[in-house]
């Protein structure tokens, strides 16, 4: 049985840092596309960004290879340079005190030990198709949650 490869395209939003957030996904398996959206009326930018990463990679049901494209340098830096690995190791802490978005990380680590993920860094609002889809829902999402005060 081979390994099915999917493309994850993701992106977050915030308004505020922090404030309302929202975040966008979209899975692509060969024509077939599902889009998922989400988010918090008090959270951070980058926060959303894992989430939508968190999001795509959790939504899949078995284990798969997995190109993940994303305008987060945040989290393509932290898992592509080792970072993340390096925190866990000093368990989660830095100096002044724990690192942010612990529980996130712990999340991510975990669903990148079930599948294999390539992590691609896109610029972002450069016209990138998916990556433009991503962004209008992550702000339909942090506008709603905008509302919820």
């Amino acid at each position: 049985m081979s390994i099915k490869t999917v493309e994850i395209f993701s992106d977050g939003a915030c308004s505020g840092n922090p404030g309302a957030g929202g975040y966008g996904t979209i899975l692509r398996f060969g024509n077939i596309e599902k889009e998922l959206s989400g988010g918090e009326s008090h959270t951070t930018n980058n926060r959303m960004e894992l989430m939508g990463v968190i999001a795509g990679l959790s939504a899949l049901k078995e284990p798969c290879s997995v190109i993940l494209t994303t305008d987060s340098r945040y989290v393509v830096d932290s898992v592509t340079k080792g970072w993340v690995y390096n925190w866990q190791k000093k368990d989660w802490k830095m100096t002044g005190g724990e690192r942010p978005n612990v529980d996130l990380w712990e999340k991510l680590l975990l669903l990148l030990d079930k599948h294999d993920v390539t992590f691609n860094w896109v610029k972002g609002h450069a016209g990138h198709p998916e990556n433009e889809r991503c962004d209008r829902l992550a702000v339909e999402q942090r506008d709603k949650y905008s509302l919820i005060k």
